[in-house]
C-alpha cells in the first residue's frame, strides 16, 4: 500500500508538507501543492482515514455529477428526470451511485477532484451539463483516470463516451415544421449559452435551415432564461414572422411577451418539458426522453467498466405539439 512517506519521497518534500497539503493548511505555495498533488495522482495514494472508510463501501460506485440551474423558479424537471432514469437503471444493474453537484467541486483542482472521487470509491462518473468553460472537468476527462459518460457534449476517448440526441437535425426539423406551417421568412432565433455544446449544434441547424429556405435569420443569445427570451421578444418580435427558441422555458417567455404585445407570432421550443403544456398555447417542440438518456448513460458506464472503449451514442427524439390535454393525468 502506498504511504504518505512514499508520496513525500516522490514529490521531494517532507512528510509534514504532504500532511499540510492534504489538510489544506494555509501558506503552502502553489508550486508545492502542485508537486504533492501530482505525486498523489501518479502513485494513486489514498489517505489512511479514507482507505479505512472505503473498506465498508461497495466497489464500483458511480457518481452523477449534476449542474442544476439556480437561475429559475421553475421546477428543474430535466434534472429530476435525469436522476430518476439513472436510479432506475442502476437498481436494475445492481450498481451503487451517489449524486454530486457542480457547486460541491467547483473550486477543486483536477488532483483534488481525483482524490475526492477516489475517497468515495467512485470508478465511473456521468457528467450532466458540461460546458466549454469547465476546464478542470475537461482535464479530468482527458486524464482517463475514471470511466466517464458525458451527456450532451461530443467528447470521446478510450475511457469516455457521450450520450445525446442529434441536436442539429432536431433543431432543423422543428424549426422547419413551424416555419412552413406559417409561411414565415423573417426569423428570430433565441439560442442558449454560447459556452454550451448543444448551442453550437442547434445554431448550426438553424443556419442550415436559413440557407435551405432562404430565410432572414437573426440570432440572439437567451442563456436558457425565460426572462431573457421575454426581453428579446419585446425588442425584436414585432419585426419577425416567427420566434424559434432553443428551450421550452425560453419559448414560454417569448410567447408571454407576444401576448402582452397583443400580436401573434408562431413560437416553437425545444426539450418537451411538462410545463410547456400549461402555457395556454399550443407550441411545437422537440421532445427528448431525459429518463431514457440517463438510463442509457448508466448502461454505457457499465460497458466502460467492463473494458469497452468510449463511443458516441445518439438516441431518438420526437417532434411534438404540446398542449394541456396531453400532460394532465
Amino acid at each position: 500500500m502506498i504511504s504518505i512517506k512514499d508520496v513525500a519521497k516522490h514529490a521531494g518534500v517532507a512528510i509534514s508538507t504532504v500532511s499540510k497539503v492534504l489538510n489544506h493548511y494555509p501558506n503552502i505555495s502553489d508550486e508545492t501543492k502542485k508537486k504533492v498533488n501530482q505525486a498523489i495522482d501518479e502513485l494513486g495514494f489514498v489517505p489512511n482515514s479514507i482507505a479505512a472508510a472505503l473498506s465498508s463501501k461497495q466497489s464500483g460506485r458511480i457518481a452523477l455529477l449534476m449542474n442544476l440551474t439556480t437561475q429559475t423558479q421553475a421546477i428543474d424537471e430535466i434534472g429530476m428526470q435525469y436522476m430518476a432514469g439513472a436510479i432506475w437503471q442502476a437498481e436494475k444493474l445492481k450498481m451503487d451511485l451517489i449524486t454530486v453537484f457542480f457547486s460541491m467541486i467547483r473550486d477543486k483542482s483536477v488532483q483534488e477532484l481525483k482524490t475526492y472521487f477516489r475517497s468515495q470509491n467512485i470508478e465511473g462518473i456521468i457528467v450532466y451539463g458540461l460546458s466549454k468553460d469547465d476546464t478542470v472537468l475537461h482535464e479530468l476527462i482527458a486524464s482517463m483516470t475514471f470511466k466517464i459518460v458525458v451527456i450532451d457534449a461530443p467528447i470521446v476517448n478510450r475511457t469516455t463516451s457521450c450520450v445525446w440526441i442529434d441536436h442539429k437535425q432536431a433543431q432543423y426539423e422543428i424549426a422547419k415544421k413551424t416555419i412552413l406551417e406559417n409561411n414565415a421568412k423573417r426569423i428570430l432565433y433565441i439560442a442558449g449559452k454560447r459556452n454550451g455544446y448543444v448551442t453550437d449544434e442547434r445554431i448550426a441547424g438553424m443556419e442550415q435551415l436559413a440557407e435551405d429556405l432562404n430565410l432572414t435569420l437573426l440570432i440572439r443569445e437567451g442563456y436558457f432564461s425565460e426572462l431573457e427570451a421575454r426581453k428579446l421578444t419585446f425588442q425584436y418580435g414585432a419585426y419577425k414572422d416567427a420566434v424559434v427558441c432553443a428551450s421550452d422555458l425560453m419559448a414560454i417567455g417569448a410567447m408571454n411577451a407576444l401576448t402582452e404585445m397583443d400580436i401573434f407570432r408562431p413560437v416553437c421550443g425545444f426539450d418537451g418539458i411538462t410545463l410547456m403544456g400549461y402555457v395556454g398555447k399550443q407550441m411545437n417542440t422537440v421532445r427528448q426522453n431525459f429518463f431514457q438518456i440517463s438510463a442509457e448513460a448508466v448502461k454505457e458506464i457499465r460497458a466502460l467498466l467492463g473494458d469497452s472503449e468510449g463511443r458516441e451514442q445518439k438516441l431518438g427524439y420526437e417532434l411534438a405539439r404540446m398542449q394541456y390535454l396531453d400532460i394532465i393525468c
